[in-house]
């Protein structure tokens, strides 16, 4: 199959709430239905995803959700203390973890500590230890979900523009150092996030309106227009957003 961001499933729904609960249904069917192995998620920051996180976190999900066979990644984290409110990982402490019986080991945040290059190097480790193979191989996604955003200067992840991540095709996680933005940061590359089963973004609010047609049209500009998936690929979009 496989799929890019020109070809990928369009679903328009009214605001971000919206979106955060179809996706939160979604995930958790999804979940469910796969029991040959771990669920493997790779989580993103943001607003949409912390509510969806939360709705994840509330009685209704936290016990339906099969979390005992479920590994949480992150897609891209800044690097800062795990108790830093830049942290992704700290959000989605607050909105999810700390509400759900998901077993800690198999809750994979980022490192942030140490040099940066050799803490992408050690979150790759823990990707390749979980793959069981230290190459991705096509037929055999590393990721049943990836979960990405869009930035308003067309960024995805921590894939930001005019970054040298951006030409890496051997690395699975690397590092960025935005010129337009703060903080260092760790990030899924292009081929890792290739290797998934589903990529979905989400994104509401008339701010990300210009940022979607881009990229929704491939402009190679965008470092988002780059992200393809062996997978489906869908694009969680609000009226606002979509323009609509």
């Amino acid at each position: 199959m496989g799929h890019d961001v020109t070809s990928g499933r369009l679903v328009v729904l009214a605001d971000g709430e919206a979106i955060a609960r179809h996706m939160a249904e979604w995930l958790t069917e999804l979940a469910l239905a796969k029991t040959d192995g771990p669920f493997v998620v790779a989580l993103s920051g943001g607003s949409t995803p912390k509510r969806l996180y939360e709705i994840l976190g509330s009685a209704e999900y936290a016990t339906r959700f099969p979390w005992a066979r479920t590994h949480l990644f992150f897609g891209d984290e800044r690097f800062v203390p795990p108790s830093d409110p830049a942290s992704n990982y700290a959000m989605t402490q607050a909105a999810l973890l700390s509400h759900v019986a998901i077993p800690p080991a198999q809750v994979h945040p980022m490192p942030t500590d140490g040099d940066p290059v050799q803490a992408a190097a050690r979150y790759q480790g823990e990707l390749q230890a979980l793959y069981g193979a230290t190459e991705l191989q096509p037929g055999r996604p590393l990721f049943d979900v990836v979960l990405l955003g869009l930035g308003d200067n067309g960024h995805t992840a921590s894939l930001f523009p005019r970054q040298p991540v951006l030409q890496e095709r051997r690395l699975w996680v690397s590092t960025c150092v935005p010129d337009d933005a703060p903080h260092t940061r760790l990030t899924l590359t292009y081929p890792a996030i290739h290797s998934s089963r589903h990529v979905v973004f989400m994104l509401a609010g008339a701010a990300k309106r210009d940022v979607f047609a881009r990229v929704r049209a491939g402009d190679p500009v965008e470092p988002a227009s780059h992200i393809t998936t062996e997978g489906g690929l869908t694009w969680l979009v609000d009226k606002a957003a979509a323009g609509v």
